[in-house]
């Protein structure tokens, strides 16, 4: 019997992972190594890896950083203690922070100065969050994703806000179905919560999240390429499982080969918003070595998006000959 792969289009890298990784290499090349990043440039370890290979240094606290040296900030962002901190080390900063994250942060600003009390959706252990809620944190109240009756339980305990001027913001890479969730049980217990003026979950979130639901529940397993820290990657994860496809993450083939594939016939495969095709293609390739001798594409939209790197660091680059 044959057995089948549907590898879903768009996955991987999106806007502001291209454009952060860009950033590093560019200032290896420009500069020469040790070049400090806070906090890993996107949420993957074979990108990680392939970095520090180069000469990228990878820091959670920036006393780890020699005074003067040159900084790059993740794509997730950064608080503003981060970045006085930044300065009082006299760190050269590039910042590598995804725009569509940059705009949340803007989101909270503004709406703290017109006297909003904000519901900022999210995983409060998630750096995206700890650094959107570090721009303004007295006007910000964070509400975890949950479901069901406990996503109830959490509305209801969460404390008074000083107004009934409320703005609910998210982080860019939740489960759609769950932020909406979310919502509905804000606004039942704040009617006067309004939305931001555009979505802040990420285009490729929805994107990845949109194709997995498109075909799930004709296949018999999803593999989901990401890393276990990677927000976006487990999101797809739930998608899938709740269109009725079993699926699991990976971070690799060699995790890959630990399972067993022998009772499924069709396999799809999408990959998070971090991870590098070359991971998704040694899996395909895997996959064809057991059999699975069909290979579909289901596209559900063309992704062409693109950041450009900062300013000043892109003058810098032409001084210094470097081709963007």
């Amino acid at each position: 019997m044959s057995k089948k792969i549907v590898l879903c289009k768009p996955n991987g890298f999106c806007a502001g992972v291209d454009r952060a990784i860009k950033i590093v290499d560019l200032a290896l090349d420009a500069y020469g190594p040790p070049i400090y990043v806070n906090h890993e440039i996107v949420h993957n370890h074979y990108v990680v890896d392939s970095l520090t290979a180069k000469g990228a240094v990878f820091v959670d606290d920036l006393d780890e950083v020699p005074v003067g040296e040159r900084l790059i900030y993740s794509a997730h962002g950064v608080s503003p203690e981060v970045r006085e901190k930044a300065k009082a080390r006299n760190l050269r900063e590039l910042d590598a922070t995804c725009p569509l994250v940059t705009k949340v942060h803007m989101e909270a600003v503004r709406f703290a100065r017109r006297g909003y009390h904000i519901f900022l959706i999210g995983h409060a252990d998630h750096v995206e969050v700890i650094g959107t809620y570090g721009e303004v944190p007295e006007s910000i109240t964070i509400v975890e994703p949950h479901r069901g009756e406990a996503l109830h339980r959490a509305i209801r305990h969460l404390p008074e806000p000083p107004t009934d001027q409320l703005i609910y913001l998210t982080q860019t890479t939740l489960n759609v179905d769950d932020c909406l969730a979310v919502v509905d049980a804000l606004q039942l217990r704040f009617p006067t919560l309004v939305g931001p003026p555009n979505d802040d979950i990420c285009y490729a979130t929805t994107n990845r999240q949109y194709a997995v639901k498109a075909v799930a529940e004709q296949l018999d397993f999803f593999v989901v390429v990401g890393a276990p820290i990677s927000s976006n990657s487990k999101r797809l994860v739930e998608v899938a499982k709740e269109s009725g496809c079993k699926a699991q993450l990976f971070q690799g083939v060699d995790e890959l080969k630990q399972h067993d594939l022998s009772d499924y016939q069709s396999i799809g495969i999408t990959a998070g918003a971090s991870t590098p095709d070359i991971l998704v293609q040694e899996i395909i390739a895997y996959l064809t070595e057991q059999g699975f001798d069909q290979f579909e594409e289901f596209n559900h939209v063309e992704e062409n998006l693109a950041f450009t790197i900062p300013y000043h660091f892109r003058k810098d680059l032409e001084e210094k000959g470097i081709s963007v």
